[in-house]
């Protein structure tokens, strides 16, 4: 039964690839059928048929094969094959008593325009060639206008219109299926792709914070620890002791983005919380023991939806960071972050002399891009903050303040726009006090 139907498959595909082979073949077949047909008498209709009663005209024969001959070329030419087809029979009606079944080409010609056109085209059509081919055998026939064969041409025809109607409606109905999944396909790879593109952004501005900040503060660290080595060594363990401090919170910070990665069944990924503004003033410490000092007014508001709050921390982190590289010796920076209504006001000043030309990120309309000395000097960092806080439905602004120094100001949506839920064990509390 496998060998069958592979068998079958293999032959119907063959066809399809070959559809003139297919239409010779069909036309064969329908001469062999008509030939065999005009040898049979259907007598009085109280007896079976009678095979070789009667022997077809010889101008008879020919009608048949030419319609027979016409039906190759049903799929190219359908209208002109119909009617050749309908007008032959329609001579065959005319001139021979008994007609020989001509008609039978017009069957499969009419059926085959019904597929391949409209719906409108083919009642026209249909009804033209139904009606001319009954009247043809009604008028012209020797046998009463009622007889059975007469209103079998009417059938039979009308048969082959509506045949060829229902395979064209099967056929678009089963294409605009096909064409929908298709189209469902597309949209799902694209909308893959779009998170994928938005993930790998998401990641990219958080790995950027992270490293930014901490080899930053390493940096620093580190050239303070090798400026003193030799006449203060206690100030230059302290300052080694911070070095391990920044790279341990660099790593486990870098943990958690990465464990975001690991699929289901992995190993387990770390459960540290993401940071945020509860411990805003670790972070802050981690400026002053670099040298920078910094002040903090944060109100003591309702706990923030665990986005925003993380927006504003990586904000306050990378506007700190910009102030540590860029603003010079002396500089101090204020921090502040403020509950107004539906939303969240983050600001950040510096006093630096900096000039607004070497802040990373401010591009072609805030200045030139700097010339930094961390990582933040191919103009990431006002990007990453400002794409983090659009993401939000927030918006930032960042530029050099009158009289010196520079500014950073995001407003955050208290509801986030991503919807992101909340998150166990995240902080999102506003506690500290000036």
């Amino acid at each position: 039964m496998t060998t069958l139907s592979s068998g079958f498959a293999r032959a119907r595909r063959w066809l399809r690839e070959h559809p003139l082979a297919f239409d010779g073949t069909l036309a064969f077949c329908t001469l062999v059928a008509m030939i065999c047909s005009s040898f049979t008498d259907p007598g009085d209709g109280h007896g079976p048929p009678a095979f070789g009663a009667r022997t077809p005209e010889l101008f008879s024969v020919l009608l048949m094969t030419l319609t027979a001959a016409a039906l190759v070329l049903r799929r190219r030419r359908p209208m002109q094959v119909l009617a050749v087809t309908a007008a032959l029979a329609a001579v065959e009606y005319v001139l021979m008593d008994p007609p020989a079944p001509v008609v039978m080409s017009t069957v499969i010609a009419l059926y085959t325009v019904a597929s391949r056109t409209d719906r409108p085209t083919t009642w026209r059509v249909g009804l033209l060639t139904m009606g001319g081919l009954t009247a043809a055998a009604m008028v012209f026939g020797s046998t009463p206008w009622y007889s059975q064969e007469n209103f079998g041409v009417f059938a039979w025809t009308g048969l082959a219109s509506a045949a060829g109607d229902a395979v064209r409606s099967r056929r678009a109905f089963v294409d605009a299926i096909r064409e929908r999944a298709e189209r469902a396909e597309r949209t799902r790879e694209e909308e893959a792709r779009r998170r994928v593109a938005e993930e790998r952004l998401r990641i990219a501005r958080d790995l950027h914070d992270v490293v930014a900040h901490h080899i930053a503060l390493v940096n620093v660290q580190a050239g303070v620890a090798a400026h003193v080595m030799d006449k203060r060594p206690d100030q230059a363990k302290e300052a080694l002791a911070h070095v391990r401090d920044a790279s341990r919170s660099a790593l486990n910070e870098l943990r958690v983005t990465v464990g975001l990665l690991r699929q289901q069944g992995d190993p387990e990924a770390p459960t540290e919380p993401a940071p945020g503004l509860a411990v805003l003033g670790e972070l802050v410490t981690t400026f002053r023991n670099a040298g920078l000092p910094v002040e903090v007014a944060c109100a003591d508001r309702d706990r923030l939806p665990a986005a925003v709050d993380l927006a504003a921390y990586r904000v306050i982190q990378e506007a700190l960071t910009n102030v540590r590289k860029h603003a010079g010796a002396g500089a101090k920076a204020e921090v502040s972050v403020v509950r107004v209504g539906a939303t969240a006001e983050v600001t950040v000043l510096d006093n630096g002399r900096g000039s607004a030309g070497r802040r990373p990120g401010t591009g072609p309309a805030d200045g030139p891009p700097g010339d930094g000395d961390g990582l933040d000097s191919g103009g990431h960092g006002l990007v990453g903050m400002r794409e983090r806080v659009t993401a939000l439905g927030g918006a930032l602004t960042a530029g050099p303040r009158y009289g010196g120094g520079f500014r950073v100001h995001a407003i955050l949506p208290v509801e986030a726009r991503t919807g992101e839920p909340e998150r166990p064990g995240t902080a999102g509390g506003t506690g500290l006090r000036r």
